[in-house]
This record gives C-alpha cells, sequence and structure tokens, in this order.
C-alpha cells in the first residue's frame, strides 16, 4: 500500500501568526506583532540570532515571527523548528509554540505538534486572542486528522466554528467548513462532506476569497476521487487550477496539476498523467516548496510503478528521499522508505524490502504516527503473505486492524480485513475468512467504498467455497 501522495483534499492548517493572506489555506491569527522596518529574510535572521543571544525576548518574537512565516511556506521546517525552539529559551510564546507545533505537524511528529499547541491555546485564550485560539484549534483537529483520529478531528473543527463564527472571522469559517467536510469525506458520508463544501464555497464566493475558492474546488475533487467518479473529479481539479493560476498561487498551481495527473493516472493514460506531473515539478522547485517536489517525485515513481519500469520507479523515490531528509521531514522520509521497500519487494528483493520498511516502521512509531504504523505493517503483512508466511502476516495484519479500529479508519479496514481473509483462506480457515470478508462488504458499504463490488463478489465466492 504506497503512501498517499499530497492532495489539496488534506486538511487545512493555518499560516500562523503574523502572516499574510496564502491562497490554498486557512484564514491566518490575528497578528500579534507590531510594526517594524522592511528587511530580507536573512536579515531577520540575523536580527533574531543576536536577540536571543542578547536575551531580548519582544525583539526576538517579533522577528521569529516574520522568518517563520516565510519559511514555513518554502517547507524549511526544521529551520523553523530550530527557530522556534531558540525563541522559546527566552520564555514561553504562544507565536513560536504555534510555530513549532505546525513545522512539528508537517515532518510526522504529531505527538510533539500536539503539545505544543494545546500549549499555545492555554496562552491564546489567557489572552484573549480569539481568533488565534480559532486558529489553533483547527490546527489540533489537523493533528488529529493527519493520525486518523477522525472523531477528535471533527470535534476540534466543530470547537473552532462557532468561535469563527462569533468574531466575524468569514474566510476562517470557511476553512472550518471545508475540514468538518473533509473529515465526513474521509468517514464516507459523501452527502454531508458535500454539503460542508458547497456552504464553504458560497461563503469564499460572496466575500470574492478566489484562492480559497480554488481550494474548495479542489477539495469537492477530492471527494469524487474517492468514491472512484474520476471525471468529475477531473473536472473540479480543472476548474481549480485557473484560479489559482490567476491569483498567482504557484504552490496551489503544483498541487492542481498533480492531482489531474493523478486522476489521468487512475483513468491508465499514463502519458498524460506524467505530462502535468512533469509540468508540475519545475513549479515545487521554483516556489521551494519541498514537500510538493518529494510527493511529486513519489507520484512519478508510482506511474513508473504501474507501468512495471521498478528502476525508473526506485529512482524517483530515491530522488524523494533525501529531500524529506533535508526539510526534516520525517513522515515522508518514512513514506519514501515504504516505497522504495515496495519496489524492492517488486524487483523479488525481498530482504532489502524488508529492510527498508523496518527502517519507515521505527519512525513512524517514533513519531507516533498510527496511520502510518499502519499502512507500514500492512506493507509488511503483505511481503509475509507472498512468501507464503502465512502466520507472520496472520500477525501482522491483526495489528493493523488493532490500529484501524483505534483511529477509526474504516476505509482502510475494509482493503485490510479482505486481505485477511485471503490469509485465513491460505490456511484453511474458510469460516474465518467468511467472517473477515463480510466485515469488509459492511465497511464499504458504509463508506461508499469504490471497491464495494469488488468485496461483495469476493464474500460470494468464499460462500460458494463453503457450500462446496
Amino acid at each position: 500500500m504506497d503512501s498517499e501522495p499530497r492532495k489539496r483534499g488534506a486538511p487545512q492548517v493555518t499560516d500562523g501568526p503574523g502572516s499574510t493572506p496564502d491562497s490554498g489555506w486557512a484564514a491566518e491569527p490575528v497578528p500579534t506583532v507590531r510594526g517594524g522596518l522592511a528587511a530580507t529574510v536573512a536579515q531577520w535572521v540575523e536580527v533574531h540570532r543576536l536577540a536571543v543571544l542578547g536575551r531580548e525576548p519582544t525583539i526576538a518574537r517579533d522577528a521569529g515571527v516574520r522568518v517563520t512565516r516565510m519559511w514555513l511556506r518554502r517547507s524549511r521546517f526544521a529551520d523553523v523548528a530550530a527557530l522556534s525552539n531558540a525563541t522559546l529559551t527566552l520564555g514561553l510564546d504562544a507565536d513560536a509554540l504555534y510555530h513549532l507545533g505546525w513545522a512539528q505537524l508537517s515532518t510526522g511528529q504529531p505527538r510533539q505538534a500536539l503539545a505544543n499547541y494545546e500549549r499555545a491555546l492555554n496562552l491564546y485564550r489567557e489572552a484573549g486572542y480569539r481568533y488565534n485560539e480559532a486558529a489553533t484549534l483547527n490546527n489540533i483537529g489537523g493533528v488529529y486528522d493527519n493520525v486518523g483520529d477522525r472523531q477528535r478531528a471533527l470535534s476540534y473543527y466543530m470547537e473552532a466554528l462557532p468561535v469563527l463564527r462569533e468574531i466575524g472571522d468569514r474566510k476562517g469559517e470557511a476553512t472550518a467548513l471545508t475540514n468538518i467536510g473533509t473529515v465526513y469525506g474521509q468517514r464516507g458520508e459523501r452527502k454531508q462532506a458535500l454539503a460542508c463544501y458547497v456552504e464553504a464555497l458560497t461563503i469564499r464566493q460572496g466575500i470574492d476569497d478566489r484562492a480559497g475558492e480554488a481550494t474548495t474546488v479542489a477539495n469537492i475533487g477530492a471527494l469524487h476521487e474517492g468514491i472512484g467518479d474520476h471525471e468529475r473529479a477531473l473536472a473540479s481539479y480543472e476548474q481549480a487550477l485557473p484560479i489559482f493560476r490567476e491569483v498567482g498561487n504557484r504552490a496551489g498551481e503544483a498541487t492542481a496539476l498533480n492531482n489531474i495527473g493523478l486522476v489521468y493516472d487512475r483513468l491508465g493514460d499514463h502519458e498524460r498523467a506524467l505530462a502535468y506531473y512533469a509540468e508540475a515539478l519545475p513549479i515545487t522547485r521554483e516556489v521551494g516548496d519541498r514537500a510538493v517536489e518529494a510527493a511529486t517525485l513519489t507520484n512519478i515513481g508510482a506511474l513508473y510503478g504501474t507501468l512495471g519500469d521498478h528502476r525508473r520507479a526506485l529512482a524517483s523515490y530515491e530522488q524523494a528521499l533525501p529531500i524529506t531528509r533535508e526539510a526534516g521531514n520525517r513522515a515522508g522520509e518514512a513514506t519514501a522508505l515504504n516505497n522504495i521497500g515496495l519496489v524492492y519487494d517488486r524487483l523479488g528483493n525481498h530482504e532489502r524490502a524488508l529492510a527498508h520498511l523496518a527502517e519507515a516502521l521505527a519512525i513512524v512509531r517514533e513519531v507516533g504516527n498510527r496511520a502510518g504504523e499502519a499502512t507500514t505493517r500492512y506493507n509488511i503483512g503483505e511481503i509475509q503473505r507472498r512468501q507464503g508466511d502465512f502466520a507472520g502476516a496472520k500477525d501482522s495484519l491483526d495489528g493493523v486492524l488493532e490500529i484501524l479500529r483505534a483511529i477509526g479508519d474504516q476505509r482502510m479496514e475494509v482493503k485490510v480485513s479482505s486481505t485477511m481473509a485471503f490469509v485465513l483462506l491460505s490456511m484453511l480457515r474458510v469460516d474465518e475468512a467468511i467472517e473477515f470478508q463480510r466485515r469488509a462488504v459492511v465497511l464499504a458499504e458504509r463508506t461508499s467504498h469504490p471497491s464495494l463490488n469488488q468485496m461483495r463478489a469476493i464474500l460470494d465466492q468464499l460462500q460458494r467455497m463453503r457450500r462446496r
């Protein structure tokens, strides 16, 4: 199971205190810094360094916000973390904690991100910064969404929504509705998801938020794609693309190109898909968005893997790996290691495959990414199954299912339950296999899973097998 490439359907997070609007992401909190002369980022970095050295917290915090809001947009997450930690040596600061949480979430450290967001939330509430309180609630929801805990994610997004309405932040309200819609979509509750997206889209259009409009349209595309409606997904992505171009959001443009490529890939038009990925790649490098650059290389690698060109797939994944490490993106590093492991498996080198997957597993466990742990353990179980180690595969899949049930990821549970059915069938435990496949069908029906008909057909075959 390859890790999912970056898509605009992901939960939106706020760019942080002191930011200017960034199309494609959420509304920003009210700045908590004042004034200041224009200066280059490098100059502000030096101001920050000297302020920390001279124990001048006010200057350090002001300079730190100015630098981190620029670095976040260029995926310089390791640098953001280092600078925020330096600011925090001068005492607690909500903005530094907020930005540190952002960097940690972006680099696959959800536990640490959650701790810092919660500390920032308490400080914002104490200071009466309602705008920043709502932004932080939104981002805490994003942490839980990131690790697959949909119910907690939904509760935080729902908590942010009335605050945003109370303070009259229409743009933030649209963001919260978009995030709520995303959770509903992940849970297979398509009608509720679409209702949230339509309400968000109406708000965006009413306040002439073209950048936000493009984001919401793209999220509607991701909703269609999630249920296998590729034509509607493509129409939505193609509607979003010119808006991203109109507002000059190059990062959003690159992501839209990626998503269009993904749809063509899934429709079997690999030549067109590759062309869109190739168009996105230089844009990611131009804007310095290392996260999307790595995701684009991942998409290219996945396409070559689909075509059976495993050498080229491996080359693309191996290009993505150092980019994730350079950015301090532990989640991205685990994804790259996962994908490299899968290629080695397809090349028949199971020892190297399992070594890469074991390295990925250690990372996702270290950072507390339970969804990533489930994916990696599933990949290990699949290799064990194909090698005939059915007992080992069953143990791995038991662990995966335990995680999925804990975090409430029913869509992935469909696939894993069906795989478990095949493992049990191979162990001649037909009755148990039928029960797991029946569970896969129930979950597929509940979540409007695109593989529903396939799940039903497998169940029918298993039941006929038992009757014989």
